[in-house]
């Protein structure tokens, strides 16, 4: 029997959500409920995320790919990923009404969708894992550290920057403008605080944004899969805070957590090898636990 995909409508607060459901035909217990970073829908960059559901098909794994409030095709008011709380559990009502076997879901998503996963999860008996794909942990201070240490030091080994300077097309003094920049907010001490919104999805009104999603893994009691990327600011923002962070490295050494490290993909994957090894590292997580 074929892999049925289709389109399907999700009630959310008054709004129509719309989504793609692939269920395979065999009867399983556990599917996997793909959130969408944004701005983006739920095709995703490249189609990564239609063919992240085909893939997992083909292992028997449903899946549930939508767009959020505001986004891609479905109704409402857009919104940040700090308020779609909603947005996702509404959407795995319906995945489970859909697949009458199901018992159990895995949230996976990709950049501020991990975060908004981590937000989310503890809350939900119903999601037993996660799968975080370069999570967004942005702020100030840490992309200014980011960017001092991996951006200008590899900047220096392009040719492209050095043919620049050949021709003339080289501004020293904007560069250094930058850099002094940069310095200043790597340094200053209180640069993530001004990162927090007013109120907070998970954890304390105005903490910072790294602090509320290590609150919401902490809280997290399921498994995890973290898949990092070797060429992304955002990835190595993320490895950077886990660098500073005893907390965050305890939680992410911990035995629930599996990390895969894919060194020359860049964040969204863009070549099919690197598609195709995010999908083969979900599936087989999959099948570990």
């Amino acid at each position: 029997m074929a892999v049925s995909e289709e389109a399907i409508a999700i009630s959310c607060d008054g709004d129509s959500l719309i989504g793609v459901l692939n269920n395979p035909p065999a009867g399983v217990a556990r599917g996997v409920l793909i959130v969408v970073g944004g701005p983006q829908y739920r095709v995703g960059s490249h189609r990564q995320f239609t063919l992240l559901a085909r893939y997992l098909a083909t292992c028997d794994v449903p899946s549930l790919r939508f767009d959020y409030r505001g986004m891609g095709d479905s109704c409402g008011d857009l919104r940040t990923f700090e308020r779609v709380e909603d947005d996702i559990r509404c959407a795995i009502d319906r995945f489970f009404q859909s697949v009458p076997t199901l018992k159990e879901v895995v949230v996976w998503g990709l950049c501020d969708a991990a975060s908004a996963a981590l937000f989310y999860a503890h809350r939900d008996s119903r999601v037993s894992g996660l799968v975080l794909v370069n999570p967004w942990v942005h702020t100030e201070q840490g992309a200014a550290r980011t960017y001092l240490r991996h951006y200008y030091v590899r900047r220096l080994f392009q040719s492209s920057l050095w043919s620049k300077i050949w021709h003339g097309e080289f501004s020293l003094r904007r560069a250094l403008a930058a850099f002094a920049k940069l310095t200043i907010e790597a340094i200053r001490g209180g640069g993530p605080g001004r990162e927090a919104p007013e109120t907070a999805s998970c954890g304390i009104p105005d903490e910072p944004l790294p602090e509320r999603m290590e609150n919401g893994l902490r809280r997290f009691r399921g498994r995890v899969l973290l898949i990092l990327s070797g060429n992304d600011l955002t990835a190595q923002e993320f490895k950077e805070l886990i660098g500073r962070s005893r907390s965050w490295r305890q939680l992410v050494s911990s035995d629930r957590v599996k990390r895969c490290d894919f060194p020359k993909a860049n964040h969204t994957f863009s070549r099919r090898e690197w598609r195709d090894q995010v999908a083969a590292s979900t599936a087989h997580w999959l099948t570990e636990w």
